[in-house]
């Protein structure tokens, strides 16, 4: 089920790893997007917009938690990549004891603050207690979520993207069932459909942890790997926190941005959610080709092969180019069907806005993508700063936008923030990335290869 990323031709590796994460991340954003369908198919707009407005609070704590275990599996390729197992096992011992506390700390700090945080970005109040009723229930269990994560983290870091992906699907097939039996059967409402996501994802966590303990031993770590390395802890941590920061700046930066939103109505918040789900989907293979470059790029850097570093950079901005034009063309085309059907509404305000938001964007969906692969590759290789500091610009950018411009240009002001905001990311890491030593070493070492 492994992908050897050290041989052989680099785009067929690439794309045999990815195709895995792509669709694992395709059944992930299933979760969330089938809960919207469902409660705006069952329960109706009321209920669509009570899910959507809080969406951007759980998706704060989520990518934090995410971005940790990403930067986990980081320090794990690189070891891997090294051959040296004792220090992978050690890695992993290290990820479980500070992922484990942090996770947990996470979990309860939300539960004790969510109500103060969802009156901060202003939702409406005749929504405000069904919106609390939903994200409640997702926050008390992020434990389990940040365990899945981190388990199926590992495996890619070992070249392994296809077991996480087998598990995932099962566990999404499940979140459909429960969805339909705890909304209609038993008359749950939307917390039916969070304790849905809970379940399934208990389920995808356990078969994760079964084929580790039976399979990938290489990642199972005995006693002695707990001891305390200060080096190592390091390397994780400032690896970990570097992602996990990255990916909540952002999120951090939607929720001041939805702030906005939710003063323009829940029409325009149903139409807005339901349109950034389709981007969502439409950002995914660029983002997925990222995240798989990634663990090439760190796995390689392990073994000391630069020079395909730098040929495997170029060749996932040839392919996220190509997905960025064609998916603009279909957005172009069908964005009011997609909104409509997602959204199960004919109503025109969320019709009209969701599409609008989506024909305005893709054309910046070439730009988003070359950005996802600067960044991700950076992050490869060992920079922690320089991804962060274009999650801050993304953030101030957003803030600006929430407090200056959509107060003034309303819902347009709200579609054109992020194509202006890809846009000045692209150009920082663009810099950054052929600046980089690393890269620079890689491309000598491309010049005196072709001059042999």
């Amino acid at each position: 089920m492994k992908t050897d990323l050290l041989n052989g031709n680099i785009t067929k590796s690439l794309l045999v790893f990815a195709i895995p994460i792509l669709l694992s991340n395709i059944f992930q954003q299933m979760y969330n997007t089938v809960d919207m369908v469902i409660v705006g198919h069952f329960l109706g707009e009321t209920s669509l917009a009570s899910v959507g407005a809080c969406a951007v609070i759980f998706e704060l704590f989520l990518v934090f938690i995410i971005g940790i275990g990403r930067g986990f599996g980081i320090v794990a390729a690189r070891y891997f990549g090294a051959g040296n197992k004792d220090a992978l096992k050690r890695t992993v011992a290290g990820a479980i004891t500070a992922g484990a506390l942090l996770a947990l700390f996470i979990s309860v700090t939300a539960s004790l603050f969510m109500m103060p945080l969802l009156r901060l970005i202003n939702i409406p109040e005749n929504i405000i207690d069904t919106a609390y009723s939903y994200i409640s229930i997702l926050t008390a269990f992020l434990v389990i979520t940040f365990t899945y994560n981190l388990c199926a983290g590992l495996l890619q870091a070992i070249g392994d993207s296809v077991m996480p992906l087998l598990f995932l699907i099962i566990s999404s097939v499940l979140n459909i069932v429960f969805d339909v039996i705890f909304i209609t059967s038993f008359k749950m409402g939307v917390r039916g459909a969070a304790a849905a996501t809970v379940v399934a994802q208990s389920i995808s966590t356990a078969l994760c942890l079964f084929y580790i303990f039976k399979r990938s031993r290489i990642l199972i770590p005995y006693k002695e790997h707990f001891h305390y390395d200060a080096h190592l802890y390091r390397e994780l941590i400032s690896q970990g926190f570097s992602m996990g920061f990255m990916m909540s700046i952002v999120a951090l930066g939607s929720v001041v941005l939805q702030s906005a939103i939710n003063g323009l109505g829940h029409l325009v918040i149903a139409g807005h959610i339901t349109a950034r789900r389709i981007n969502s989907f439409c950002m995914m293979p660029m983002n997925t080709i990222a995240i798989a470059l990634s663990t090439f790029v760190s796995q390689n850097k392990g073994a000391n092969q630069l020079s395909r570093i730098r040929k495997a950079v170029r060749y996932g901005n040839l392919i996220n180019v190509s997905w960025g034009i064609f998916i603009t063309v279909v957005l172009m085309l069908f964005s009011p069907v997609l909104i409509r059907a997602l959204s199960g509404s004919n109503e025109s305000v969320i019709i009209y806005n969701g599409a609008r938001y989506l024909r305005i964007n893709s054309p910046f969906y070439i730009v988003l993508g070359m950005l996802f692969i600067f960044r991700l590759s950076l992050q490869g290789i060992g920079e922690k700063i320089i991804p962060l500091i274009s999650s801050v610009i993304e953030f101030v950018f957003k803030v600006l936008f929430a407090f200056l411009l959509v107060p003034v240009l309303g819902y347009f002001g709200v579609i054109i923030c992020e194509p202006i905001i890809w846009f000045v990311m692209f150009l920082q890491l663009l810099y950054s990335f052929y600046t980089n030593p690393v890269v620079k070493a890689a491309s000598q070492n491309i010049r005196k290869a072709g001059n042999t």
